[in-house]
């Protein structure tokens, strides 16, 4: 299955859940906001989205500052 996270093509071998994808790429501990085919996904939602074959993925995490 491919997929297009930030512009970038990806591959992925089995169906993955946004917070598998998300744990993968080192996120787990970030606030973040994703972006799926440019609907965002709510956060308590993650765990029960399933990506699919050519989806684009925008992932942004906030960085604080003052």
């Amino acid at each position: 299955m491919k997929i297009s996270i930030n512009g970038e093509n990806h591959t992925l071998s089995e169906p993955t859940s946004l917070k598998q994808l998300v744990s993968e790429l080192g996120f787990e501990d970030k606030r973040l906001a994703i972006e799926v085919n440019q609907a965002i996904v709510p956060r308590g939602e993650y765990a029960d989205f399933l990506l699919k074959d050519n989806d684009k993925v925008e992932i942004v995490h906030a960085i604080g500052g003052g």
